[in-house]
């Protein structure tokens, strides 16, 4: 860690990773999305009800990247040192409001990189979580403007048939994980 970043608020701070993954510094989270993104570490959580439906969120049109577009109920970056489930319980409260139950690991190797139409780049080593809740959101404005349940076949179809209206980590997901088996498609299901 530098010494620039050792002056930084560690909220404020991604993880850099090289390329097997393993971290090599930290820099400001404003600073490292631009069209040369360096590989960090975030993470992507779709939320269900437990009744099959899935949390849909639109993006604030005041996001750096992919303004406006709908994608899984969050994503974020865990601080340095800080263990990547109580990552995604802040965030799920910071931008959703909501208290998440029962964590499970999606695709855990899951990594893009994806240019959004300004040129900004996502490069990302990001861990896919899926969690339940029994509450509706309440959003925080500056992060997600809309909010939608749906079923995974409404979503499956959603990126069939219109892949420009959802982010491209989502689609990506979507394609690594088996249609109709997959944990994400057996939201409510009994097992």
């Amino acid at each position: 860690m530098s010494t620039a970043d050792q002056d930084q608020d560690p909220a404020d701070l991604v993880v850099l990773l090289a390329d097997d993954a393993r971290p090599v510094g930290t820099a400001p989270r404003a600073d490292v999305h631009t069209d040369r993104t360096p590989l960090h570490l975030a993470f992507s959580c779709h939320v269900t009800d437990g009744t099959g439906r899935l949390l849909l969120t639109r993006r604030a049109l005041s996001k750096r990247t992919w303004p406006g577009v709908w994608t899984n109920a969050f994503c974020g970056h865990p601080r340095p040192g800080e263990d990547p489930l109580d990552a995604v319980h802040r965030y799920a409260e910071h931008e959703l409001g909501l208290r998440l139950d029962h964590l499970e690991p999606l695709l855990p190797d899951f990594r893009y990189r994806a240019v959004d139409a300004s040129g900004i780049v996502e490069h990302e080593v990001c861990p896919v979580w899926l969690a339940h809740t029994t509450s509706d959101p309440s959003l925080n404005r500056d992060e997600a403007v809309e909010a939608r349940w749906v079923t995974p076949h409404e979503l499956r179809t959603t990126a069939e048939v219109a892949p420009w209206a959802l982010s491209p980590w989502l689609v990506l997901q979507l394609d690594e994980l088996p249609a109709g088996r997959s944990a994400l498609d057996q939201v409510g299901q009994a097992v």
